[in-house]
């Protein structure tokens, strides 16, 4: 269900200001576009913006499922969590994998998450989760009709498949947590995804639509759309890396390479990367990264016509422009560790074995999730630089809540009330 927004209004001439936003995935631009509908000047910073060149592989945004999904209240970490991790991990076709030697460093972001997964917690995460799903489709609408997206989306939902019965019994408690928050879901027998999908092998045995899902066809295409608006609106695209942020008497200074950037608000939405700016500032936040992959299936995009997930494996088979994207799972090992061909290897197989005429993948990748411990993105004032934003840390949901997150930015740097109580996404919450 999509609840509306309240229309924001440009400010004032005497109001606007340049903003500088650090990162150019999919929660920078947004954050430029709702800026620039405020009526500020704004200039975005990143070393492989969405400009027409190959190394915009690298971002987060090239590489994700593309998938709008308001069923996601449910929390990575839930009860039970701890005791489910080991049989994860010793599943070769599990959803989780550990780079061993990352451990000591992830040990804080570990803890927080245990505690995030009690039954308490779970409850008012959820909560929060499902009041910021429900207005994101109202921010993000503006944005595609501005860019020119909107042919782009795809409206057939997203299924969610289980072997046997006990499978789908032990999804009881999360699908339970999303009735809970209205979210729109019908459950379905083996006919049903036969008759829905002919081409998965029927290894299934009872599944889930959730019906409000929908997916952009390409992510790319979407992020190269967001950046021309930005342009046509009059904003630069600066092809370049900050290492820090300092304050100035007369506003913020990027420090980037062996120049300096002086501008009157930054906004940090810098993903996985953000948490070294964050330092730069003395601002502690719990970030770390849940290491993502895909798969590229190019024959295979007409094999599916909506995205199907076996939760059992922890990835997505989405049809897209370019084919079957096959993309998820989570790798908890930090930013500076290779691709790992043994998680890759296992998305493959898992393929071959869910879908048989699938092919052969011809394509590969590696992005970076920023992940909180709670699954809540981090969107507020820096503690240290009031004139500083952030909003990174989206997990797995940073497609859905891009846009509401750059509407949410907008407010906070006119310094406007945010139209949602954003407490419990403050930046120094653990």
């Amino acid at each position: 269900m999509s609840t509306p927004l309240p229309e924001l209004q440009p400010l004032p001439d005497a109001e606007r200001r340049h903003v500088a936003v650090v990162g150019a995935g999919l929660v920078g631009l947004c954050s430029a576009l709702w800026l620039q509908r405020m009526g500020h000047r704004v200039t975005i910073i990143d070393p492989a913006p969405p400009l027409g060149d190959v190394s915009y592989r690298q971002a987060c945004s090239y590489g994700n499922a593309c998938t709008f999904a308001p069923h996601g209240v449910v929390p990575v970490a839930t009860p039970g969590v701890i005791w489910r991790v080991p049989g994860m991990l010793l599943n070769p076709l599990g959803p989780l994998a550990i780079v061993w030697r990352y451990l000591p460093q992830l040990v804080p972001w570990l803890r927080a998450f245990l505690a995030s997964s009690t039954k308490a917690e779970v409850g008012r995460i959820a909560g929060t989760l499902a009041v910021l799903l429900s207005h994101a489709e109202a921010a993000w609408q503006p944005l595609v009709t501005q860019a020119g997206a909107e042919r782009l989306k795809r409206h057939d939902g997203c299924l969610y498949l289980y072997k046997t019965e006990a499978q789908f019994r032990a999804a009881d408690a999360e699908n339970a947590l999303r009735e809970r928050h209205g979210v729109a879901m019908d459950q379905l027998d083996r006919a049903d995804i036969q008759g829905m999908e002919p081409n998965l092998a029927p290894l299934y045995h009872k599944g889930v639509l959730f019906r409000d899902a929908y997916v952009f066809s390409s992510p790319r295409q979407l992020a190269f759309a967001l950046a021309r608006a930005v342009i046509n609106g009059g904003g630069e695209i600066v092809r370049d890396e900050v290492s820090a942020i300092e304050p100035r008497d007369n506003g913020i200074c990027l420090l980037i390479a062996d120049k300096q950037v002086l501008t009157d608000h930054a906004v940090v939405a810098a993903g996985a990367h953000s948490r070294k700016l964050t330092a730069s500032i003395g601002d502690r936040v719990l970030l770390d990264t849940e290491r993502g992959y895909h798969v590229l299936f190019p024959q295979a995009g007409h094999l599916l016509s909506r995205p199907v997930c076996y939760p059992e494996h922890g990835f997505y088979m989405v049809p897209m422009a370019d084919g079957l994207r096959a993309a998820g799972t989570v790798e908890l090992g930090g930013l500076a560790a290779p691709l790992n061909p043994r998680r890759t290897a296992m998305i493959r197989d898992g393929v071959k074995m869910l879908l048989p005429a699938a092919g052969q993948g011809s394509d590969q990748w590696l992005g970076f999730r920023p992940s909180m411990p709670d699954s809540l993105p981090v969107i507020g004032s820096s503690r240290h630089l009031p004139h500083v934003t952030y909003a990174f840390g989206h997990g797995h949901l940073g497609l859905t809540l891009s846009a509401l997150t750059g509407y949410l930015v907008s407010q906070l740097v006119a310094g406007q009330s945010p139209a949602i109580d954003l407490a419990p996404l403050r930046p120094g919450r653990f």
